[in-house]
């Protein structure tokens, strides 16, 4: 970290992703996100596990108005993996005072987008994601089936799938935008999975929209994100030796 610091403070946006289930990737996420503030850095943590929606709670759990029993209730109606995984982060936040920022979108969206497609959200729906396009080109299909190994939609229709993905990137990135852009200061390091993190993902959508300096950071998964299976199109670093 220490090679790698001066490289991350000249960026607004350090995504670092992860997979979910995996204690040791939130481990190495928080060395980045306290190597940054210790630095000096005006840091804020946007969460892909919080929707938007629900920006009180984490507010109130930076500030301490909220107990663990009932933000944790929070976290299980966002998110369906281990509270236990992700308790260092939130911890760390809460005892440092570091903006956490919810990201995604609201649940029922993408759900519907990935058995019916786009198409079928309301006109009222489609004005809570921005009024945003999802036009499903080859290069992102390939990119899915790539970061998804191929099967990661189930029974859905695949083209749906790669919409509500769609969607999902394109949200969380407008979200990031809107928050950097109310907060000058500040370096917000997003926290997502690694198929959102890849540059090909929630990046594309932030390069879409603003010349903001990013970088994405990749934790090592075996057989599938290494030196010899990652390049410079997918991601600036890897963390070894997870």
């Amino acid at each position: 970290m220490s090679d790698v610091l001066p490289v991350l403070k000249q960026n607004r946006i350090v995504i670092v992703g992860e997979h979910h289930n995996n204690k040791r990737h939130h481990k190495a996420q928080l060395n980045v996100i306290r190597t940054l503030k210790e630095s000096g850095i005006q840091v804020a943590i946007g969460l892909e596990m919080f929707r938007s929606d629900s920006q009180q709670a984490l507010n109130q759990w930076v500030s301490g108005d909220i107990g663990g029993e009932a933000f944790q209730e929070i976290f299980y109606d966002n998110w369906g993996y281990s509270w236990e995984h992700y308790r260092v982060i939130f911890d760390y936040a809460k005892d440092e005072k570091v903006p956490l920022i919810g990201l995604n979108v609201a649940r029922d969206i993408t759900r519907q987008v990935a058995r019916r497609g786009f198409q079928s959200l309301s006109k009222e729906q489609k004005g809570k994601l921005s009024n945003i396009a999802c036009r499903v080109d080859k290069e992102y299909m390939d990119y899915i089936k790539k970061a998804f190994g191929g099967h990661g939609h189930g029974q859905l229709n695949f083209t749906y799938f790669c919409e509500a993905q769609l969607v999902w990137d394109t949200v969380m990135a407008i979200n990031i935008l809107d928050y950097l852009q109310k907060n000058p200061d500040t370096l917000m390091v997003v926290l997502t999975g690694t198929g959102h993190a890849r540059k090909n993902a929630i990046p594309k959508q932030i390069r879409k929209r603003s010349e903001v300096a990013q970088a994405v950071v990749l934790p090592e998964v075996k057989g599938i994100i290494e030196p010899k299976t990652v390049d410079k199109s997918d991601a600036d670093y890897i963390i070894l030796d997870l």
